[in-house]
């Protein structure tokens, strides 16, 4: 492709507009849950570790709701960004931001399993994030997805699970409008500049399972938000094949 084709310029990175950045998982992190990820992506590091309750929250009992339940936990350390970063403990509070995200990738991953076939039990996801580069929640998805799997994984083995309650993976990616061009995945120095910035969440079906995207003092035309969507779903379709590559 030519460079004088300002949708296919480099970036400030030197990735190509549909380009993801280098993602990695490195399984096994945490090893007192029963799955866990270190989930690189870019200068962005997020631990996602899943652990097993054998019960199920008093809600679902007092309603008499059958299956089990996955929730999650989100939070960034304290010296996961260039200025420190307060823990919400000192504040007595969980921000908004994290509230929002955590209740993201519980949706997120309560699609990628029949809860009805994980039984009485409850999966908690905590994502801890060590260093932001941005694309921390998509990060996060992605890499709880690879966890969640793992400890599916343990609990067969464990025979405590008969039949893999497992539907189609779940990843998710950022795309954006910057400099009037789609760009996949953005860094943080790209998503401060966005004049449109989204985040996807689909399955490894093609559907979608969640879609938020806002113009930041800017409007977008159904065109562009098409772009936007098509070269997310080839991102999120790398991502599915690392995934599948990281559980095996």
């Amino acid at each position: 492709m030519s460079s004088s084709n300002p949708s296919s310029a480099p970036r400030a990175d030197g990735r190509q507009p549909d380009q993801l950045r280098s993602v990695t998982f490195q399984n096994g992190i945490a090893p007192n849950a029963h799955g866990s990820t270190l989930t690189a992506w870019g200068d962005t590091r997020v631990i996602c570790a899943v652990t097993v309750e054998e019960s199920v929250p008093r809600w679902m009992k007092e309603q008499g709701v059958v299956g089990g339940w996955i929730t999650a936990e989100y939070s960034m350390l304290p010296y996961s960004t260039l200025s420190r970063k307060a823990r919400d403990s000192s504040r007595g509070k969980v921000d908004g931001r994290s509230t929002e995200i955590q209740r993201l990738i519980g949706r997120s991953l309560r699609a990628a399993i029949n809860l009805e076939k994980l039984g009485p039990r409850t999966l908690w996801v905590d994502c801890d994030v060590l260093q932001a580069d941005g694309g921390t929640r998509t990060a996060a998805i992605t890499g709880a997805w690879v966890a969640l799997a793992l400890a599916v994984k343990r609990l067969m083995n464990e025979g405590k699970l008969t039949e893999s309650p497992l539907e189609p993976a779940v990843a998710a990616v950022s795309v954006g409008s910057v400099g009037g061009r789609p760009l996949l995945d953005l860094c943080y120095t790209e998503d401060v500049a966005a004049a449109v910035d989204m985040n996807l969440v689909m399955n490894a079906e093609g559907k979608f399972i969640e879609v938020q995207g806002t113009g930041e003092e800017a409007t977008f035309s159904r065109d562009e938000l098409s772009a936007m969507l098509d070269l997310g779903g080839r991102g999120i379709r790398t991502l599915l094949d690392l995934q599948q590559q990281a559980v095996k």
